[in-house]
């Protein structure tokens, strides 16, 4: 491993010479206030243009939604409905909130807040729920048994159900054309009413527990889930489009459902795979320091492949996991830039940097899913890098 140890940590201290690792995470501490300190006019310009691309495809989707279904016209309205939560992704991590100039609607205070929620990010997954269950249980508890999104976990009564492996994948296939309506959204109220009762998160309720409407906390779930985005985009949106006639309005009704089928698996694509793999680590107790936390969302996190805006528009920036792990507050024309650098440096530091294409990865994901593949569940040495690898 490279000694860089003689370079100062982010607190400007000098770590100790016959500290092997110490240049290390000075070098990912240093990466992180340089680029938080160079964020400015062109992060906030890129966001914005991005912004104006996912408005273009979704009024050029709901335009086309009048005339029958065609793929294009349900990728559009897919890839309009995507992009909010592409920005809410970031925003509520703050990415964007000390960038000079930036606009209050564009912060993490106001974006998708209360009624801005519709206008932003109108989605089964209600914008407090997701603060709660993926900014702060996913990201500061990565692969622990207290992490809401760990697949593998979630999955394993499909797998101890004794369905065969094809059996399982068609479930899957069928599950990911919804999950965000039947997972996400009842999973993330789950962990708010947790932390609401001051409950940990572990074991949390199944979705037709939590969406039960003969509880207080169901009837508070579909109210916040499928009321609000169900009446907007398969209610309102159809009615309106009967001012052209019920043929119209039975095209539009027609795109919007498949559309929101197209979305689902587009998520599905890009999400699910970051994360769940052979070739990643699941931790079985919380991270203890820094350098512990740092190394866990290196080697619990998988990047896919990255390039311009348009590839990395398609892939919702999630193909860069690693790094939002790392440094989640930064923006998303940072991530592009600090890629490369993170990769180099754990390349000559020797530690686990995995990067693929997104099929790749996915095939990865489903072996895992389907029981084919595990996934690897011990405790790492933050100071011992051979106690890094799956």
């Amino acid at each position: 491993m490279t000694d860089t140890a003689a370079r100062p940590l982010a607190d400007g201290t000098t770590p100790e010479p016959d500290d092997p690792l110490a240049g290390f995470f000075a070098e990912i501490e240093r990466l992180g206030v340089e680029h938080r300190r160079a964020a400015g006019e062109a992060d906030l310009a890129h966001l914005k243009r991005l912004e104006r691309w996912g408005i273009g495809a979704a009024v050029a989707g709901t335009v086309a939604s009048l005339f029958p279904p065609n793929p294009l016209t349900t990728a559009l309205i897919a890839q309009g409905q995507s992009t909010r939560f592409l920005m809410m992704h970031h925003i509520s991590h703050k990415g964007y909130d000390k960038v000079p100039g930036v606009p209050e609607r564009l912060t993490s205070k106001v974006f998708a807040r209360g009624r801005r929620r519709v206008v932003d990010w109108l989605d089964w997954i209600p914008p407090d729920a997701w603060h709660v269950e993926h900014d702060h249980a996913h990201h500061y508890h990565l692969g622990e048994e207290s992490d809401p999104d760990v697949l593998d976990r979630n999955t394993k009564a499909l797998r101890e159900a004794g369905y065969s492996e094809t059996t399982i994948r068609a479930i899957i296939g069928l599950f990911a054309c919804a999950w965000t309506l039947v997972y996400y959204g009842p999973r993330t109220m789950a962990v708010l009413h947790r932390k609401r009762d001051k409950q940990s998160v572990e074991d949390l309720p199944t979705s037709v527990q939590v969406m039960d409407p003969r509880s207080t906390d169901g009837r508070e779930t579909l109210k916040r889930t499928v009321v609000p985005n169900g009446a907007v985009r398969f209610v309102a949106l159809p009615a309106m489009a009967l001012m052209f006639g019920r043929k119209r309005a039975r095209n539009m009704l027609l795109n919007v459902v498949i559309a929101e089928v197209v979305r689902n698996l587009h998520l599905f694509l890009v999400i699910t795979p970051s994360h769940t793999a052979s070739d990643l680590r699941r931790f079985d107790e919380p991270a203890v320091g820094r350098r512990e936390f740092i190394v866990r969302q290196i080697i619990g996190s998988a990047n896919y492949r990255v390039g311009g805006d348009v590839l990395d528009f398609a892939q919702l920036w999630l193909n860069y996991q690693i790094e939002h792990h790392v440094w989640p507050d930064l923006t998303m024309l940072q991530y592009r830039e600090v890629q490369p650098k993170l990769a180099e440096l754990c390349e000559r530091n020797g530690v686990p940097y995995l990067q693929e294409s997104v099929w790749t990865r996915l095939a990865k994901t489903l072996r895992v899913l389907d029981g084919s593949e595990t996934m690897v569940v011990r405790e790492i040495d933050a100071n011992d890098p051979s106690t890094w690898a799956a």
